[in-house]
């Protein structure tokens, strides 16, 4: 039995871009025209609507706009979302909320609106500074307009963004990354989410893949030097591809890697919540399409589908997240998040230890760093259902 419902976060998918990348798998749909944004909030709100019963008095500690490219509504449409759901739910003083950006769609004035609106963090889209690397990853900026992007950010008042940077790209050598990680560094990020260029299956670079792609010895040569580089420049490793200045963690992620709920509002958009009255979980996911999830948002319609998780997955879908954290977690947490006692992993987690993948300490496990290095196969000794 879970005794109380974890945090609680609202993830909001905005489904459109002005072109859809080779690599990208997420629920993204190249725009044709300018998208029915105040459409899209009207229906944004009536999806929540549909939500609340499931959390009502619950108070919310994050909001995170993604996409697709939320940075291509305008900063009006965001407040008034921002408005809608304030008047829904609680959310607490100082609750982060983060808008993805992609630097092409950077204008005067649209960061000066967002943080009006209560945006207090971005996330940019930048993936690398490499013009070259840029063109063949399909992204529509190059690096002049990503650094003018986040100076446009930070004259507007932003102290408090990411960068997302990747890595073993199409014809990329060790001094390309590096370099990367150098300009971002000149820009005054307070988060680097650096992390490796995977061929995605039902992607266009999976169909067709890129030539001069960086073998596996100098992938890892890049991961292992930048990650160094991070740590020299005062970025914490926090997750396997997170790093952060002290107290710049992002929230909303940690509380997804912590096993904590989340509401998903939008097309696509996936949710998460536990009912502490029964200890029940629901996965809930929403109406892919951008038209049929207008057309159905707030009715039985637009709801894609809703999974319980029985106890017996819970220990695997712990672990797939909690792993991924340097820091690992604690068996007082996975008790109270998944409601199994610790006795259902522990010798999983003794067989773990022996392969030199985990360190137990007290009630605390940790990933060493072999077990970061194969996370993938640390998790999967969690698949079965509990002995």
């Amino acid at each position: 039995m879970i005794a109380s419902p974890p945090p609680l976060s609202l993830y909001v998918h905005v489904p459109w871009c002005v072109r859809k990348c080779p690599y990208c798998d997420f629920n993204s749909h190249q725009a044709k025209g300018e998208p029915p944004f105040a459409d899209y909030v009207d229906a944004l709100l009536r999806d929540l609507d549909q939500d609340l019963p499931m959390v009502w008095g619950r108070p919310v500690q994050s909001v995170f706009f993604g996409g697709g490219t939320p940075s291509l509504m305008p900063p009006e449409q965001i407040d008034r979302f921002l408005q809608g759901a304030s008047a829904r739910l609680q959310l607490v003083p100082g609750c982060e909320i983060t808008l993805e950006t992609n630097p092409g769609t950077a204008e005067h004035g649209r960061f000066e609106g967002y943080l009006a609106a209560g945006v207090n963090r971005l996330s940019f889209g930048i993936q690398s500074f490499d013009d070259g690397c840029l063109r063949r990853l399909g992204r529509i900026h190059d690096s002049r307009e990503a650094e003018a992007a986040v100076k446009l950010a930070t004259d507007a008042g932003f102290d408090n963004f990411n960068l997302d940077l990747m890595y073993a790209l199409p014809g990329q050598d060790l001094d390309m990354a590096v370099h990367d990680l150098e300009r971002a560094f000149a820009l005054g990020p307070s988060h680097v989410s650096h992390y490796q260029l995977t061929l995605e299956p039902n992607t266009l670079f999976a169909a067709r893949p890129p030539a001069c792609l960086p073998d596996d010895d100098l992938a890892w040569d890049m991961q292992e030097h930048c990650q160094a580089l991070l740590a020299e420049r005062g970025f914490e490793q926090y997750e396997v591809s997170a790093y952060a200045r002290a107290g710049r963690q992002c929230r909303h992620n940690l509380n997804y890697w912590a096993y904590g709920d989340y509401l998903g509002i939008g097309a696509g958009a996936h949710g998460k919540v536990t009912f502490g009255h029964d200890g029940s979980i629901l996965r809930r996911w929403k109406q892919r399409h951008p038209a049929r999830y207008l057309a159905s948002a707030g009715t039985p319609a637009n709801i894609g589908g809703d999974d319980r998780v029985a106890p017996a997955q819970r220990a695997f879908e712990f672990m797939l997240n909690a792993l991924r954290l340097v820091e690992g977690f604690g068996l007082d947490t996975f008790e109270l998040r998944t409601g199994l006692p610790r006795t259902t992993i522990q010798p999983r987690l003794e067989a773990a230890s022996a392969r030199g993948w985990l360190e137990i300490a007290g009630d605390r496990v940790r990933p060493t760093p072999l077990g970061r290095r194969f996370t993938n196969d640390v998790v999967s000794l969690f698949l079965a259902p509990p002995a």
